[in-house]
């Protein structure tokens, strides 16, 4: 099993691979949004390279737990990825506050405000994987 976490915007698409045994998430690329047939053939290479089996797709609900607009524009995306990888299974996860630990995280690490822009959907998006992966071992060892 290998996964592959999408941290989907407007503008970018972060995205995370679990390694094979599906424990750690490391960070794969950022993507550029262009339109989206080419984000998906972006995707379709990633699938193809990592073997993908599962999507992990970060929904971003508000603080209180509702889904909002940006639920549904990353909920409109997932269904255009479901129908271009109908073999490829998704699960939304909750990514409430990913990106602010990605952040506080490049900041601990020092790195510059420029180099964080770059990469902090990446980076959400290895949270997002991780929390996921983690969960699993949670539930296996109940």
């Amino acid at each position: 099993m290998r996964a592959l976490a999408l941290d989907i915007g407007d503008k970018t698409i972060g995205v995370a691979a679990s390694d094979l045994l599906g424990i750690t998430a490391q960070g794969v690329e950022t993507i550029r949004r262009t339109s989206d047939k080419n984000d998906l053939q972006r995707l379709a290479l990633l699938v193809k390279n990592f073997e993908a089996t599962t999507f992990v797709i970060g929904l971003p609900k508000n603080m209180n737990g509702t889904e909002g607009i940006r639920c549904e524009s990353v909920k409109k995306f997932a269904a255009k990825i479901g129908t271009a990888f109908p073999e490829v299974k998704q699960i939304f996860w909750d990514e409430r506050l990913s990106t602010v630990a990605a952040e506080k995280n490049l900041i601990a690490a020092d790195v510059s405000r420029r180099k964080r822009k770059k990469v902090i959907d990446k980076m959400a998006a290895v949270y997002i994987l991780q929390g996921w992966l983690d969960s699993i071992k949670v539930r296996s060892l109940e």
